[in-house]
């Protein structure tokens, strides 16, 4: 232990043993390890102040407390010892050091008999203010002398001390704390107010010399006047770490008036914040009553005051000033009290304001005008000079139980609730997560622009409604399973359901799963739980809806193209999907049959159109109000692999074996005979009818389309033999292809030019074949037959 040190502990060392001691110092180094200002000297000091009230040492004018006069201060003296009278104390002020240190400064004027100067204390010091105010006279070691803004500064040194000492009028002025009215201030002068705080604008950002500045101006008023008092740059943090609010009385020491023009051209006087102090406390100031006016009074005034909850939010927009080219921004909310509702908008920096939804909102200094585009007919506009205060906290009880009644008013509406609404464009608010997301479409406006809208499904506990997001609403990147909160989404009423239009007055924000906890919105799982009925493929009826299926892809076919009756391209694909109980053919339409799958995958489908196909059978198909997932982990685990499924989906059985509804059955037979007598078929492509040609071109006589090409089906019919009997088995396009070992356009080429290919057809017979098909009932020959789907193998 240091000598110096030594000293800090015997002042209390009846109180605390030295292993403690250099324990608690210890323990506020760790705390300040991030100060820089810091030493073991100040350690000791913040132990010593934990334990007792030091009282500040007065001293004579010992030859050892001799010093210069502050009007034989050089500059670059070091080591300097000064004394002066205190004039004024500024509120401490932080900064970040070059390293991206925290740090605090500040600054006392002293005062003697020859001059003024300031002196500045630094992180490591301020604590030595502790018991120091104006008019004290004081006498600080270890100082050094450099030149500052206004003149010379002394600067204090980690080791600098301050000690008190007697009055002395011969060296020292007097000091007088003279309270000026605000009506009597005079330009160019330092004073000291007591007032009320009126009025605290928000803080705004300006750009001087490449570098950018805050500054706010507080309104002030005692019993003879108004007046403003600024503050700069780091001052500006003194409205927060002092908490002040309008209706808190100040004093303030040391304040610089200035004279300045308003905006009507008129000269006023304002106050300036710099090495002044603001001391927030109960003062002797008249009481200064704000009026608010209710909402359903306000007509076109300037200087309007309301209070309310925000009833309705609008995101940030930017546009470019006129002026000078530059952006601007803005953002309108409305407000609401039990009278009425206002929109209000927020320019410029105000609109970085963390303004929500239901939050109180106290609004000091706005201007009214006339507005026909709103409900009731005005709106308000914020300026520099308007006070913002959210959720202030001085509010009566009574009026406080007022708003938050306003505030309950603004609840979500549950989705189930949603398709009770019968009126387009009424304005809801909704939480839920996302079930299903479709991909962007594009489509063109009446002025020939193109727009972009995006489909998806959103569901609560209470049930699910789809949103329709537009343009900028319809490119954010929207997840499965994610929570959000949706403000100001429009009802769309259609034939069957109610929908929700998202555009550019909607809000969609996203939660995080803390948030979606707090506003008790289930998690995915249970979600689909709620609103789905999970089934096994086998168990599928089709008037079944709301359901999800999950297995996995056993067969994909190729994407075919078709035309519609409006002349667009669509596109169809056909998969088949299976889990332990069955398989299930799904029909894909348009962007989802272009979306690459891979045999194996796994697979969810939520909400499937289930139907029967010409067989009779079931087949699901996906349309717009159905999500085709990925299964979670704990749905994978359920799911058989792609062996075992096909182990248990693809049953061998006999000929003889086979009955109506037999699926993907697996089949082994020699092919008996061939029929070779329409080995093509031509098909309108419009209703795909046979069709025949006439004089160079096709006339459908079903539809009535006439085109020059129609479109080829290459079809060889069998029949097949095993030891217990026989069966007919037709295979079409791509299994014929397979089967013949020739590709369609080949075939069609030959045939176009009279070539026959009944020999390469009749060489079939005799070839053994080993095939899944379903099993169908032929009606005219009163027979099975088989749809064969895949091919296994072939061999004579």
């Amino acid at each position: 232990m240091t000598e110096e040190i030594q000293e800090k502990y015997d002042k209390v060392k009846d109180l605390i043993t030295e292993e403690e001691f250099l324990s608690r110092m210890n323990d506020f180094k760790s705390q300040e390890v991030d100060n820089p200002f810091m030493n073991a000297s100040g350690f000791a000091d913040m132990v010593v102040g934990e334990l007792i009230t030091e009282e500040v040492e007065v001293v004579s004018e010992k030859p050892e407390y001799a010093v210069d006069t502050i009007d034989k201060l050089e500059e670059g003296s070091k080591d300097v010892t000064i004394s002066g009278r205190v004039i004024s104390i500024s509120n401490p002020r932080s900064f970040k050091t070059r390293k991206g240190q925290n740090g605090e400064v500040c600054n006392v004027e002293l005062k003697d008999n020859t001059g003024e100067i300031r002196a500045v204390f630094w992180t490591q010091n301020i604590k030595l203010l502790k018991n120091i105010k104006e008019g004290n006279i004081i006498q600080i070691k270890n100082v050094d002398i450099k030149d500052g803004f206004s003149g010379l500064e002394a600067n204090l040194r980690p080791r600098s001390t301050v000690k008190q000492l007697a009055e002395d009028p011969s060296k020292f002025p007097e000091y007088e704390e003279t309270i000026t009215d605000i009506a009597d201030i005079k330009p160019d002068t330092k004073v000291n107010v007591i007032a009320r705080i009126v009025r605290i604008p928000t803080i705004r950002s300006y750009e001087k010399n490449g570098k950018e500045g805050k500054v706010a101006s507080i309104e002030l008023q005692d019993a003879s006047g108004k007046i403003s008092y600024t503050l700069w740059n780091k001052n500006v943090e003194l409205i927060d770490s002092l908490k002040l609010e309008d209706g808190d009385t100040v004093k303030i020491i040391q304040a610089q008036a200035r004279e300045r023009i308003d905006r009507d051209g008129n000269s006023e006087i304002s106050l300036t914040h710099w090495d002044g102090r603001i001391i927030k406390g109960d003062f002797d100031v008249p009481e200064v009553e704000q009026e608010f006016t209710p909402i359903a009074d306000l007509s076109e005034q300037k200087d309007v005051s309301i209070i309310g909850i925000v009833s309705r939010l609008q995101d940030v927009r930017t546009f470019t000033r006129k002026t000078d080219g530059n952006e601007g921004k803005l953002r309108n909310f409305d407000v609401r009290d039990v009278t009425g509702e206002i929109r209000v908008t927020l320019w410029g920096d105000d609109t970085d304001l963390p303004i929500k939804k239901g939050d109180i909102v106290k609004i000091i200094g706005g201007d009214v005008r006339y507005d026909e585009y709103t409900q009731s007919q005005y709106s308000m506009n914020t300026n520099f000079n308007t006070q913002i205060t959210i959720n202030p906290e001085n509010l009566p009880i009574e009026e406080l139980d007022e708003l938050e009644s306003l505030k309950n008013e603004l609840r979500p509406t549950p989705i189930g609730e949603i398709y009770t609404i019968d009126d387009d464009g009424i304005e809801i608010d909704v939480v839920g997560r996302i079930l299903s997301v479709e991909d962007i479409n594009e489509f063109q406006r009446d002025d020939g622009s193109v727009g972009i809208v995006r489909s998806v499904l959103f569901a609560d506990e209470s049930g699910k409604v789809r949103l329709a997001l537009w343009n900028e609403r319809a490119q954010e990147d929207y997840k499965v399973g994610d929570a959000y909160q949706i403000e100001n989404a429009r009802t769309r009423l259609g034939m069957y359901s109610v929908d929700l239009n998202i555009g550019t007055t909607s809000r969609v924000i996203k939660l995080s799963e803390e948030q979606a906890s707090a506003r008790f919105i289930p998690e995915l799982s249970t979600l689909e739980k709620t609103l789905y009925d999970y089934k096994k493929i086998s168990d599928l009826d089709e008037d079944d809806q709301d359901v999800i299926v999950i297995g996995r892809i056993i067969e994909l076919y190729e994407v075919r193209k078709f035309d519609r009756d409006n002349g667009d391209e669509g596109f169809v694909r056909n998969m088949e999907v299976a889990d332990d109980t069955g398989s299930l053919k799904v029909v894909l339409w348009d962007d989802d049959a272009k979306k690459e799958f891979e045999v194996g995958q796994p697979i969810k489908l939520q909400n499937p159109r289930l139907s029967l196909d010409m067989d009779n059978r079931i087949e699901a198909n996906v349309n717009r109000s159905t999500a085709i997932l990925e299964p979670s982990e704990s749905e994978l685990e359920k799911l058989p692999s792609q062996e075992e499924l096909m182990e248990a989906i693809y049953v061998s059985k006999p000929i003889e074996a086979l009955t109506e509804d037999d699926t993907n059955v697996c089949v082994t037979g020699t092919i008996k005979e061939v029929f070779t007598q329409r080995t093509i078929l031509k098909k309108c492509p419009n209703c795909r009818a046979n069709v025949e040609e006439t004089d160079d071109e096709y006339i459908c006589d079903n539809c009535g389309n006439v085109f020059d090409e129609p479109d080829y089906i290459l079809m060889i019919p069998t029949r097949i033999e095993d030891d217990t009997g026989e069966i007919q088995v037709t295979f079409f396009d791509n299994l014929a292809e397979e089967l013949i070992g020739m590709k369609k356009e080949e075939i069609v080429s030959l045939v176009e030019d009279g070539y026959s290919i009944e020999d390469k057809i009749e060489d079939l017979n005799g070839q053994t074949i080993e095939i899944i098909a379903n099993v169908s009932f032929d009606e005219y020959n009163e027979e099975n037959r088989l749809n064969p789907k895949k091919i296994l193998s072939k061999y004579f």
